[in-house]
């Protein structure tokens, strides 16, 4: 078959550790859904047998955030839920990822008010950002590709001196 035929007679290959730290960090993906707002019920729809997101090693959406290392932010973040998301993403493991997923999330959308965070990447490392008011299930798998092929292409190194933004919150009145 396939590994059997480049095996051949030795029986054994070879590989670098980093290249199946990646390979197996890149197919097993667990996210922590943060369904704030509308978008959440698009994050929902990619579980269904239409989009399935088991195809990519993403089905197991745990929600406590010692067990992900994907982080989705899907809605409008207000500033009394900024800290919330913020310790939730700070008690994932590192290596972790984020996920911006949608115009309020990214930029605050249509709410130019006091009250709404304009971005959350004012609080959080955002690796992509989805765009969509709300984004289509199948346009949160295509982010999900890119950030499998982000992982596979980071090395195990990269994440000891890695430095996090501070929550510094500034109200934009």
């Amino acid at each position: 078959m396939g590994l059997e035929s480049l095996l051949k007679e030795n029986g054994f290959f070879t590989t670098k550790l980093d290249a199946i730290i990646a390979w197996s960090r890149k197919n097993s993906v667990w996210p922590m859904p943060m369904g704030i707002s509308c978008c959440a019920i698009e994050m929902m729809a990619v579980g269904d047998p239409k989009y399935d997101i088991a195809r990519f090693g993403s089905e197991v959406m745990r929600f406590t955030p010692r067990q992900c290392d994907l982080m989705i932010v899907a809605g409008t973040v207000t500033y009394k839920m900024a800290p919330v998301v913020r310790k939730i993403f700070d008690q994932m493991p590192e290596p972790k990822w984020v996920i911006a997923m949608g115009a309020c999330t990214a930029s605050g959308g249509i709410y130019r008010t006091y009250s709404v965070v304009q971005g959350i990447d004012q609080f959080l490392p955002v690796d992509l950002y989805l765009a969509g008011c709300p984004p289509r299930p199948d346009n949160l798998l295509n982010a999900l590709i890119q950030i499998q092929d982000k992982i596979g292409r980071t090395k195990a190194a990269d994440f000891q001196n890695a430095k996090l933004p501070e929550l510094n919150i500034i109200r934009n009145n």
